[in-house]
């Protein structure tokens, strides 16, 4: 039998087995993301004032007595009262219940355009990135066509061509174009990863091309989609209220935010508050999902890690 020393053993001190514990404990990658956005002040009080919004645009008009549609020929252009908190219209419209229910067609184009945006240029990028080859050179050829083409000559023919200015119409002619720019952002973070080993050994095991895009490829770069979406929300806000402004967007009996606006200003001088409303609002509104969207790319980046 092998004699040992005594002299080879030490004690190990409490200290020095506690060294091997995380000290940190484990949360996932969007609990993280949570607590790096929520460092954003500025980003953090966006998003307040965005919910405050929201808000007052699903129940606003629920305050209010009038309709956004009721006409009254005796209140013609009043200011701001105990009565109308906004004032009225050169109808004698309540512009409080107009203003939110203007708001929620200027927010559902700004989301649904953005959400279908996001859907399209995901799966066209993906697909381009992936298959690569001619099919990525010809799918790049008719991104490049489509983003060379006028935005504002697209939504007068689809206009034009289905007779509508609803918001139905609005939103497909603004989505035509608008899900090229993310399909660019999306095939070129995809053909970083696509050479990556996890995706080799994917491929090595037999999973489907459909598989490995969806549930591999895309979830890698849902950093980078989510801050697009941010982004393009405020953009398709202000579209349609520029295409309201001019006469070619969101028609009477209903409203939005840019139809208001557009309304307003043949008598802005005399009655500015008219105008003053629906234009705070959409700059509130893009104001706060492009803080949003800034948090977030600093909340989302895994190189910005602390």
């Amino acid at each position: 039998m092998t004699n040992i020393s005594p002299d080879k053993f030490r004690r190990v001190d409490k200290e020095n087995e506690m060294s091997e514990f995380i000290a940190r404990p484990k949360i996932t990658y969007w609990s993280d993301s949570w607590r790096r956005f929520k460092k954003k002040k500025t980003a953090l009080a966006a998003l307040v004032v965005l919910s405050l919004l929201i808000l007052l645009v699903i129940f606003g008009p629920m305050l209010s007595k009038y309709s956004f549609e009721q006409v009254d020929s005796v209140a013609k252009n009043q200011g701001p009262s105990a009565a109308h908190w906004f004032g009225t219209d050169e109808l004698g419209r309540d512009i409080f219940t107009r203003i939110w229910v203007g708001g929620r067609v200027s927010i559902i184009i700004g989301l649904a355009g953005a959400f279908i945006c996001a859907i399209i240029g995901c799966i066209y990028g993906a697909v381009a990135a992936y298959v690569g080859g001619r099919v990525d050179t010809i799918m790049m050829r008719i991104i490049e066509t489509l983003i060379s083409l006028p935005y504002l000559l697209v939504v007068i023919i689809i206009s034009l061509a289905l007779d509508s200015k609803s918001l139905g119409t609005m939103i497909l002619a603004m989505t035509i174009t608008g899900w090229c720019e993310l399909a660019r952002l999306v095939r070129g973070q995809l053909l970083s990863l696509k050479n990556q080993e996890f995706v080799i050994a994917a491929e090595t095991l037999g999973v489907s091309t459909k598989n490995i895009i969806l549930r591999h490829l895309l979830p890698n770069t849902m950093n980078v989609i989510i801050v697009s979406i941010s982004f393009s929300i405020p953009s398709f806000i202000f579209s349609e209220a520029f295409l309201s402004y001019l006469g070619i967007g969101i028609q009477a009996p209903m409203t939005s935010w840019g139809a208001m606006a557009s309304a307003a200003q043949q008598q802005f001088i005399f009655y500015p508050y008219q105008m003053v409303f629906p234009a705070l609002l959409i700059a509130l509104t893009m104001l706060s999902f492009t803080l949003i969207g800034d948090g977030l790319r600093d909340a989302l980046d895994p190189q910005l890690r602390d």
